[in-house]
């Protein structure tokens, strides 16, 4: 099977890329490379006979015919967005661009190759997006695939309403579709502007750790090749225009992620006094979430699919990562807004 996956440069994206090679896939890598985007992340697959790369932004739609009509893939999975909430709070129009328009662009590329090619049947269009559509929850209950959407930042809106607009194309024009929306992602090669990354490389530069609030939001922490390994379960195995929700089995407040990275950092290079001495708490984020917890039998019972690695696990292999591999992140903290507060201009 040849898969085109967009913002494959990206940090799941790059994840996927891996383990789809892994597989025996061929890959058409298509990736704008904005800001968050690392070739370096693929330098281990950049040679592979059955890769190949092509710098693209989803907005443009002759270059999407054109890549379609050259690399003739047989599904796409489409994941380029731009997906940080503080960023959408600063600067919502990038968000409604790429993740509304582009999406609209590439549903309509999409939907004119597998027209032009006769409709095939095994043609699969899965899109990728988040749990954050669904809104927030109260101490307790968790997102199903049926829970209404209730988006509440520029983000998690821009998400739903590229949603709603690929089911709109699997019911009017009968393009093939498969949907999943995930928890939070984390692990090696995260771009430093998300909460695991930024308390990593603070600790180490001795900066102060901040947590939004009093630490209490909860989410439920996916580690990245989980969710890559989730992600080809539902490419191959779903029904057409079902939908999965993908969580990792671990909630966890905000404070006690940062808790178990300053552990895990103690533990592996432990400086003159604990790294939680670090932490500060700071102004909350606008409409800021309280919680994300996701409901995971559908995926579970209908796939065969479930996490593999726990948090403490993914954690621990996330800090050895990044302690091992500067020469990956330093350059990019030169890059617009990394390490930086974002996300106060509300």
């Amino acid at each position: 099977m040849k898969l085109l996956v967009t913002g494959g440069a990206g940090f799941i994206g790059s994840a996927v890329v891996k383990l789809a090679l892994k597989r025996g896939y061929e890959v058409v890598n298509l990736d704008a490379l904005t800001y968050a985007s690392c070739l370096r992340s693929l330098s281990d697959v950049s040679d592979h006979p059955a890769y190949s790369f092509e710098k693209a932004d989803i907005r443009d739609r002759s270059k999407l015919d054109q890549i379609f009509a050259k690399h003739k893939p047989d599904a796409v999975m489409h994941l380029a967005a731009e997906s940080h909430v503080d960023r959408s709070i600063d600067g919502p129009s990038a968000f409604i661009e790429t993740n509304i328009v582009g999406t609209f662009n590439l549903l309509e590329a999409s939907k004119s190759y597998w027209q032009v090619s006769g409709q095939p049947k095994n043609f699969r269009f899965h899109h990728v997006s988040t749990d954050e559509v669904f809104g927030t929850l109260g101490e307790t209950g968790m997102f199903t695939e049926t829970t209404p959407y209730a988006p509440n930042s520029p983000y998690s809106a821009s998400k739903a309403a590229s949603d709603h607009l690929v089911r709109a194309w699997a019911e009017t024009y009968g393009l093939p579709v498969v949907l999943s929306n995930c928890s939070n992602n984390y692990g090696p090669r995260q771009f430093p502007e998300k909460l695991v990354p930024v308390v990593i490389l603070n600790a180490l530069a001795g900066k102060e750790i901040p947590i939004y609030g009093n630490g209490a939001n909860i989410r439920d922490w996916l580690f990245v090749e989980d969710h890559a390994d989730a992600l080809l379960h539902v490419l191959e195995r779903s029904a057409l225009s079902e939908s999965y929700n993908i969580g990792g089995e671990n909630e966890a407040t905000n404070l006690q992620i940062v808790n178990l990275i300053c552990a895990v950092l103690d533990d592996l290079r432990p400086a003159q006094e604990p790294y939680k001495e670090q932490i500060r708490f700071v102004r909350d984020r606008p409409g800021h979430d309280l919680r994300y917890a996701i409901d995971p039998q559908k995926i579970r019972n209908e796939l065969g699919w479930r996490p593999s690695v726990t948090l403490e696990q993914g954690m621990r292999r996330t800090v050895e990562w990044y302690l091992n591999n500067q020469d990956w992140w330093a350059p990019l903290l030169m890059r617009d807004g990394a390490g930086e507060r974002l996300g106060v201009s509300a």
